[in-house]
């Protein structure tokens, strides 16, 4: 496995606009979509596929997230850049993707919110939200 490389928000979101078969996976919970918010891709003509990586409230590894991938119609041929709140989901299911034969995977580096900053807040000091990047709440 050559691992799975890290990729700013902002790169990101070239790497999408640039490429028509590259595609976003928010691996976050229906929980997160549903009160945090969604990356809007809708510059692109495109969604971020929604796969989550764990399963709310359990929150136990999603045993069909290779399966959930394929029947979104992603193959081998797709760049597959994974984001989940802070880069921690986001990096385990790329590294399943791989295994599972999708060799292009990325993960979103500091991902949707970030750490949280001095008053305990996420989405203030780095990811998706920080830079500055188009989302949307759901």
């Amino acid at each position: 496995m050559p691992g799975v490389p890290d990729i700013t928000p902002a790169e990101t979101w070239e790497a999408l606009r640039r490429d028509p078969d590259a595609v976003l996976i928010d691996v976050r919970t229906d929980a997160e979509w549903n009160f945090v918010g969604l990356p809007d891709l809708a510059e692109f003509q495109k969604q971020a596929v929604l796969i989550p990586w764990q399963l709310y409230p359990s929150m136990q590894v999603n045993g069909a997230f290779a399966e959930h991938l394929r029947k979104a119609g992603l193959g081998p041929e797709n760049k597959l850049y994974f984001i989940c709140r802070s880069g921690a989901r986001s990096l385990s299911a790329g590294m399943a993707a791989q295994a599972a034969g999708f060799p292009h995977a990325f993960n979103v580096a500091d991902g949707f919110e970030g750490p949280v900053d001095a008053e305990g807040h996420r989405g203030t000091v780095a990811g998706w939200k920080a830079t500055g990047l188009p989302w949307r709440q759901r």
